[in-house]
């Protein structure tokens, strides 16, 4: 589903086959940890959008406070390398975290597009993420480096200050804080995270003890 408000976009769409630029994908995120959510939502979006490839972008250190119990990013990082190991659709993105330090969204984009000029970039997000994006860095400079694609479902907005394409998505009702909070109390998470992510979790004795 694409709003009406970004006819211009629609467009550009149309007519990029023509154009010589791959189409690629990041999705970004502190992945803390990675769930079936996530996964749903990047296919979905980056297929719809006829990408190449879509790149998962976990980052260093969250400027989000609402992340602050964040595991090590070397592990988050080994997350996502197992939730998405059996997608070829899928790749890893470690500029953030070879970067180190807080992770600014413009920053890592800026870097991507200037080292990459072959490449036409399509930031993936979630509609909740859509809304937060007045509170980012060089919001203004970014959107005019990236697309933003978001992914929607039943009942929520789909209008926003910037120029965005939106695309239906299931509604998988599972959140990261979840996930946590299951581990903390014991429970299972299974088919919540791929299973080989949640081997790796219990084998590392993941989030045992974090409180958000």
């Amino acid at each position: 589903m694409i709003g009406t408000s970004t006819t211009a976009l629609k467009h550009q769409l149309e007519l990029e086959p023509s154009e010589t630029k791959h189409r690629i994908g990041i999705f970004g995120g502190t992945f803390n940890p990675p769930h079936v959510g996530q996964l749903v939502l990047a296919e979905c979006v980056g297929k719809q959008l006829g990408l190449e490839k879509v790149y998962w972008m976990p980052n260093a250190q969250p400027v989000d406070a609402t992340h602050a119990s964040a595991i090590e990013p070397s592990y988050r990082m080994q997350l996502v390398h197992m939730a998405i190991l059996d997608n070829p659709f899928f790749e890893l993105e470690l500029l953030e975290i070879r970067n180190g330090g807080e992770s600014h969204t413009y920053q890592s984009m800026k870097e991507l597009v200037d080292t990459h000029p072959e490449n036409e970039y399509y930031f993936i997000m979630g509609a909740n993420t859509v809304r937060k994006l007045p509170t980012w860095d060089h919001i203004d400079e970014l959107s005019q480096i990236v697309t933003f694609a978001a992914g929607v479902h039943s009942g929520q907005e789909t209008t926003s200050d910037y120029p965005v394409l939106w695309f239906d998505v299931p509604n998988i009702s599972v959140s990261a804080s979840e996930v946590r909070t299951r581990i903390r109390m014991n429970q299972s998470i299974n088919y919540l995270v791929p299973e080989r992510e949640a081997l790796f979790i219990r084998e590392y004795d993941l989030y045992r003890g974090l409180y958000d």
